[in-house]
């Protein structure tokens, strides 16, 4: 699992699955919110980028993950427990 900011202005928190895919394939399995990033390993380490690649070059020679879908049941919602409002004035009389 990767997990990084992504964007120099408006960031975006990205969590990608660690499988490796070729620009072609990533392509294949992007969807509306499912997306495809292009990884660059630098000497830093991974870098994810927006995967632009698709539209500048034929063939980007950068390997690419996809954003993590969780395939886990969903945490239950505790219910909510309503609290005794107390009125700040007396019964009949309005408040501003």
């Amino acid at each position: 699992m990767l997990r990084q900011l992504v964007g120099r202005r408006a960031a975006l928190d990205v969590t990608a699955d660690d499988t490796r895919y070729t620009a072609a394939a990533a392509e294949a399995l992007r969807e509306p919110n499912r997306l495809d990033w292009c990884l660059r390993i630098t000497k830093h380490g991974p870098d994810l980028r927006w995967a632009d690649c698709h539209h500048h070059a034929a063939t980007c020679p950068h390997e690419h993950v996809v954003d993590h879908e969780c395939t886990a049941p969903a945490a239950p919602v505790p219910a909510r427990t309503r609290a005794r409002r107390t009125h700040p004035a007396p019964t009949g009389q309005l408040t501003l």
